[in-house]
């Protein structure tokens, strides 16, 4: 008789030692063990089994299993799996009527191979196929039913029918199989009662929430025994183990997002207002607008009289519609056009005076050369014109006078037409 507490203490090990050594100094693993608790059928392939009249269930019996096991990675996993069950077959023939039933204890070490690894499937799938193969030992402890419960030898007659005495006894009475296997085998023939096996199966994985699994499997298991049904032929016995089992992953659910975001707080991220104008960032449709703005419902300033300038950079909050205005919100009148298409012809007349008299560019900088060699020595630069030194030289150059023109065009700077005068008189002065 075998002692199932032995399996038992093993599975236990097993599996505190293998979550132990996924919280090594008290870290948290991102892949935590697996274990399935299912049951299911077991149909027997070995030596006996022929005859007439015999239903294919005589070699059907059912068991239980038990699986831990560690993912590495997407694709490969190790399991442990436990086997409790029991082995069957019986043959009716002329030749011979023999039966018997084994139970069977085994336990296996197996390398997985995962489908769900985002090349075939999907890591997070809800249909989740793998392979296996592996190794594994078993210990079976096989009994045939010789004897009804009164202990009376069934005697198989020619005519398929089981009697008390041997065939064609006068007075034999007919007697029924009672199906329990009393009498243990391994008497007539000394044999070891444990073998190995090598298990090669498939599977898959059904979702059903967050780490709970409906695991349907089947494995067919190549024993190195000839002997489990106490008959040997020269072929090893075999057996396939289908069954259903309901498997819970520990630790977190997996997620397939990318790791460097996995310390961000996307909820706090959903309430964030970064121009903290009251609009969160995820419907801020102006996400820079100034503080004390005042906004739209959408997050934009507001622009009262829609002079397409907001209000709190309007200078002229009344503008009427249709109006031209500048960058301040104020509204371009003729006389500023006129003046500024005065102030442009001039600057044309002064720039191709210029250069007809200096043909040459060359010339042309070897001038300007010049006159910043000592524009450097005497600092003479006023300082209402400083603001068109931009690169802090002390002079004035042909460039800086046209980003002058061109930005009091774009209204980006304070010069005025007198004071773009002044710039060129210095220019040639200088």
């Amino acid at each position: 008789m075998i002692k199932k507490n032995s399996l038992t203490i093993v599975l236990l090990l097993t599996i505190v030692g293998l979550i132990n050594s996924q919280n090594e100094k008290g870290k948290k693993a991102k892949q935590l063990p697996s274990i399935a608790i299912g049951a299911g059928v077991l149909s027997f392939d070995g030596d006996i089994g022929n005859g007439v009249n015999l239903s294919s269930l005589s070699r059907i019996r059912g068991g239980y299993n038990l699986t831990v096991e560690q993912r590495i990675g997407k694709v490969v996993g190790v399991s442990f799996n436990g086997i409790y069950g029991k082995l069957a077959d019986s043959e009716s023939s002329l030749k011979r009527n023999i039966n018997f039933e084994a139970k069977i204890i085994q336990a296996d070490l197996n390398l997985v191979l995962h489908l769900d690894n985002d090349f075939i499937f999907k890591r997070s799938s809800v249909f989740a196929p793998y392979l296996f193969v592996g190794f594994g030992y078993m210990k079976f402890d096989s009994y045939s039913d010789l004897t009804d419960k009164n202990g009376i030898k069934y005697n198989y007659w020619t005519d398929g029918t089981i009697r008390d005495l041997k065939d064609s006894t006068i007075g034999a009475k007919i007697i029924q199989r009672d199906y329990t296997y009393e009498s243990k085998l391994n008497d007539s023939a000394k044999y070891a009662n444990s073998t190995f096996a090598l298990p090669i199966g498939l599977g898959v994985n059904l979702k059903v929430v967050d780490n709970l699994y409906i695991n349907l499997g089947a494995t067919y298991y190549m024993t190195m025994s000839d002997w489990i049904d106490n008959f040997k032929s020269g072929k090893n016995d075999s057996y396939i183990f289908a069954n259903v089992a309901v498997q819970y992953n520990f630790g977190k659910p997996y997620d397939d997002s990318n790791p460097v975001y996995e310390t961000v707080d996307f909820s706090s991220l959903d309430n964030l207002d970064s121009d903290e104008d009251g609009v969160k960032d995820g419907n801020d449709v102006c996400p820079g607008t100034p503080k004390g703005a005042k906004i739209t419902p959408n997050g934009c300033p507001e622009d009262s009289d829609e002079d397409g300038v907001s209000d709190y950079m309007d200078k002229e909050p009344l503008t009427k519609k249709g109006a031209f205005v500048d960058e301040s919100g104020v509204t371009i009148t003729e006389k500023m056009i006129a003046e500024r298409q005065t102030v442009y012809s001039a600057l044309a007349t002064e720039r191709s005076n210029l250069f007809n008299e200096n043909p040459s560019l060359k010339y042309l900088k070897e001038v300007e050369a010049k006159s910043k060699k000592g524009a450097r020595k005497s600092g003479t630069i006023p300082l209402a014109l400083k603001v068109a030194d931009a690169n802090n030289d002390n002079f004035i150059s042909t460039d800086e006078i046209s980003k002058a023109i061109d930005s009091f065009f774009e209204g980006d700077s304070d010069f005025t037409v007198e004071k773009l005068n002044d710039l060129i008189d210095f220019f040639f002065d200088q």
